[in-house]
């Protein structure tokens, strides 16, 4: 019986630094070895996409290697996020209101994307099976960015990330290029927006792709290790809520609260679906993550790693160096409390 495995990274701007984290805690279980040797799909969404683009992707200075080490990931999301989101005085003046288009330019996120993954590197070229999720706003439908199948393999890494992290009211769309098409059709360049907006944890969309390939054909199987980035908990008071109108929704003096209701409604769906599809019946979610007991150990296709975020910023951009802080210690508790998840995973990886 083949064994496949697959890594699942769900959209959450500066919180992508927990699964950087619990990614660097499984790699040294793993003896260090390069997570694209471990892992025959890893899949991402926003930030998501980002640290999987990071890990699948050649490095431009020496193809052997993937662009990124989960050690890397981590410090630019730790020492480098500031940067990223960094809004001057009259944006944030002007977003008080929520009368900006754009919270960020995407400038400095276009430079550290091209530093890392190369101006030309496409997704055809990864180290591993990869998929990344984006929203087409101009045909209206999701896209799916994957080596998978060819014909949507054809497109730059950095592009690619770019896009599935354009999380709207934050960065402005992308126009992401697919070289499969002839350059003088008008359709070539695509506007897109995070995939967060359909598909925030795209673990059921790396699945689809698995069926696809044959890898759950009978008896083959697949294990999936999906990160989430922290389940959102900040209430909405009915009584702010009822009258903030569109802007109110999208205000980001508000938190934005339609696109983080958006995300985490997913995710936390997608998350149910996942473990009802591929676990043996009885498996519980706690708090967001799989419960490992000693009557599933061995028999478990899905494993998720998530939980609330008590004592950090939910937001996508809060890159202080206190919050920093508080999600490095968030992420620190949620490797303590899935030992036996992350010892599972690195198991089975090393028997393969």
């Amino acid at each position: 019986m083949a064994v496949r495995f697959i890594l699942s990274i769900d959209g959450g701007g500066i919180r992508g630094l927990i699964p950087a984290l619990i990614l660097s805690d499984l790699a040294k279980r793993l003896d260090d070895r390069p997570l694209h040797e471990c892992f025959d799909l890893i899949g991402g969404t926003s930030t998501g996409a980002i640290i999987a683009a990071g890990l699948a992707c050649p490095n431009p200075r020496n193809h052997a290697k993937a662009a990124c080490t989960p050690d890397n990931l981590v410090k630019l999301y730790a020492e480098e996020g500031k940067d990223i989101f960094k809004a001057t005085i009259l944006t944030r003046i002007l977003n008080i209101g929520g009368w900006q288009e754009e919270r960020y330019s995407a400038a400095e996120l276009e430079k550290k994307l091209i530093n890392r993954l190369g101006l030309k590197t496409e997704v055809a070229d990864a180290l591993t099976k990869v998929l990344i999720t984006g929203y087409d706003i101009h045909n209206r439908q999701a896209v799916f960015i994957t080596n998978c199948d060819p014909e949507n393999s054809r497109f730059r890494f950095w592009e690619a990330a770019r896009g599935s992290s354009a999380a709207p009211t934050y960065f402005e769309p992308a126009l992401v290029e697919n070289f499969a098409e002839d350059p003088t059709d008008a359709n070539r360049r695509i506007p897109v927006i995070d995939g967060g907006v359909f598909a925030n944890d795209p673990v059921l969309a790396a699945y689809v792709e698995a069926r696809k390939m044959g890898w759950e054909n009978n008896p083959d199987t697949v294990v999936i290790l999906s990160l989430g980035t922290g389940i959102q908990n900040r209430k909405i008071p009915y009584q702010q809520a009822k009258d903030w109108g569109a802007f109110g929704w999208i205000n980001p003096a508000n938190g934005t609260p339609l696109i983080s209701v958006l995300m985490q409604g997913q995710a936390s769906t997608a998350a149910y679906q996942a473990n009802k599809l591929l676990n043996p019946s009885g498996t519980k979610m706690a708090n967001g993550a799989t419960a490992v007991t000693a009557a599933n150990r061995g028999k478990l296709q899905y494993f998720r790693i998530d939980g609330p975020l008590i004592g950090a910023n939910d937001d996508l951009d809060d890159a202080s160096p206190g919050n920093i802080a508080s999600l490095t210690r968030l992420a620190e508790r949620f490797i303590t409390d899935n030992k036996l998840a992350l010892d599972e995973v690195a198991s089975r990886i090393k028997a393969r």
